[in-house]
């Protein structure tokens, strides 16, 4: 019983995530939801940035400190190594759900693309990114990502083997393509407002830091084998020569 029990808790943290996505992407859009990241906030203007501020902080804080190994240690003393994954994708959506009904959202326009083609092809890269996100996923351990995987196993009586490290196609381009295409759905937008900025401008930073210590967690893990996917393929960037095949081992 308690095998399933955890399943079903792995499996609704992630049908969690797909609805706080579902509403993130409407959020962004600034349509179809209450509260929109230009939702104009009453406060005055110092304190909605120090609170948006401090919403991203907490987002960044939530997902950096839950995802390093020695938290993982400890925490799973306390939480099921099975479900600890989904625990964090609990941690997640809750998190982002406080920053999506808490953000104070600033009006101030800093660009507004009205001709159609530029307005529609803006609109559509916006969605090619949060589309890009799944995507990019289900290149490596979508289901291993979201804990599901892991509950899998311990529902079947398996042990958990950890995945293998791949570049499989975007990762044979860049070292973190979910984090630019997170950054696309920031960014790309045909009305930029300062609110809105101030999340793009938030979250690229968080991305950037995270990426640097995931990578050196990752380089304890896999040692030279992640070193050399670091000399030969850009963090974000497509790089001209000394790209990896798709066929080499790597991984996010």
């Amino acid at each position: 019983m308690l095998r399933i029990i955890s399943f079903l808790y792995a499996v609704s943290a992630y049908l969690g995530f797909l609805a706080i996505v579902t509403y993130f992407m409407a959020f962004l859009a600034g349509m179809i939801v209450p509260i929109t990241v230009d939702t104009p906030s009453q406060l005055p203007l110092a304190a909605a940035i120090a609170i948006d501020i401090g919403l991203i902080s907490l987002f960044a804080a939530q997902h950096s400190i839950m995802a390093r190994p020695a938290f993982k240690r400890m925490w799973t003393k306390i939480v099921p190594e099975p479900i600890e994954r989904a625990t964090y994708v609990w941690a997640s959506n809750i998190v982002l759900g406080i920053v999506l009904f808490c953000w104070q959202g600033i009006d101030m326009v800093i660009w507004d693309i009205q001709q159609p083609a530029l307005r529609i092809t803006m609109w559509a890269l916006y969605v090619i990114g949060f589309l890009m996100v799944p995507v990019v996923s289900l290149m490596i351990n979508h289901f291993d990502l979201f804990g599901l995987r892991q509950a899998w196993l311990h529902l079947n009586e398996k042990e958990y083997q950890p995945l293998p490290f791949r570049t499989p196609l975007l990762y044979a381009l860049v070292r973190h393509p979910l984090y630019v295409a997170w950054a696309a759905a920031f960014w790309f937008t045909p009305t930029m407002t300062a609110g809105h900025l101030l999340f793009a401008v938030g979250m690229t930073v968080y991305m950037g830091l995270a990426a640097i210590v995931e990578e050196r967690d990752l380089i304890n893990v896999y040692g030279d084998q992640y070193r050399k996917y670091q000399r030969t393929v850009g963090m974000f960037v497509p790089r001209l020569t000394g790209r990896t095949s798709p066929e080499e081992t790597a991984t996010m």
